[in-house]
């Protein structure tokens, strides 16, 4: 774990392999209730033959908090700042939900930094309907009760499918998550994050695009459901769609081997 300081911010990360090695680097942009924690299930396929970087963006794990509401933007000028700390001119993103918006953002901006991006379960715009499932998931959150934010917000990230076959997997989520779900620092990170949100919108920008991408759409994701994701494929002239059947929202849980298969088949592929 490594520090990083940002206009007197603290952002913690984690470079797993050598930066100087020639070998191309990922780096994971997390969904909105991730941290760099949630990708280590996949560290040893990824740092295989490639760098990874994982980190806390604002309001994510341990690095800073901000007590003021603000935009996806300034997530996005963070990622910049950190590849200019780590001297790193060119990057393969893979970002999903949150993380996705994030990376569409920063390729409509500093394009020149990447060289492959995995667009997962992500939108060109937050839509009205999007938006309403965010505004209820933080009126419940104002309720500190993290039993109700849990099935608010969990039961529908999952496919049915996967949800009742892992029931007891679930619920051994359940009952890490609802703690954490009832702290009061947390529930306010959660809805600056989904505030944050609110305004991305690239779709008139997705035609000036040209990075490699791969879009991977999950058939029963019912946040960011697969029109969302044939769109962004209709208008990134570069991109390859990908629809993972019998899958949620939460598709690097649900299908860990398949997505892991389908970023680096595609990162390393030439």
């Amino acid at each position: 774990m490594s520090i990083f300081n940002y206009k007197n911010y603290q952002i913690n990360y984690t470079v797993d392999g050598d930066l100087n090695s020639g070998k191309e680097i990922i780096i994971f942009l997390n969904g909105i209730m991730m941290s760099s924690l949630s990708w280590e299930i996949f560290k040893e396929s990824f740092t295989k033959d490639n760098v990874l970087i994982r980190y806390d963006m604002f309001d994510q794990g341990l690095s800073s908090k901000l007590e003021n509401d603000y935009t996806q933007e300034i997530q996005v000028e963070l990622l910049k700042d950190l590849l200019d700390h780590l001297k790193i001119e060119k990057v393969n993103l893979v970002g999903i939900s949150y993380g996705a918006s994030i990376a569409l953002q920063f390729a409509v901006k500093y394009e020149k930094y990447i060289n492959k991006m995995v667009i997962a379960n992500g939108v060109a715009k937050t839509s009205h309907w999007l938006k309403a499932i965010g505004d209820g998931w933080n009126e419940v959150a104002k309720s500190r009760n993290g039993l109700a934010y849990y099935n608010i917000t969990i039961p529908y990230i999952y496919s049915p499918q996967f949800y009742t076959k892992a029931i007891i997997w679930m619920e051994d989520r359940k009952n890490i998550l609802i703690p954490l779900f009832s702290n009061e620092e947390f529930l306010d990170q959660m809805v600056r994050l989904t505030n944050s949100a609110a305004t991305h919108d690239v779709v008139d920008s997705l035609v000036d695009i040209n990075t490699k991408t791969l879009i991977i759409s999950s058939s029963e994701d019912f946040l960011t459901p697969v029109f969302e994701q044939e769109r962004l494929h209709s208008k990134i002239k570069n991109s390859n769609l990908v629809v993972i059947p019998e899958c949620g929202h939460a598709s690097m849980y649900e299908k860990p081997v398949l997505f892991t298969t389908l970023v680096l088949g595609f990162i390393n592929s030439n």
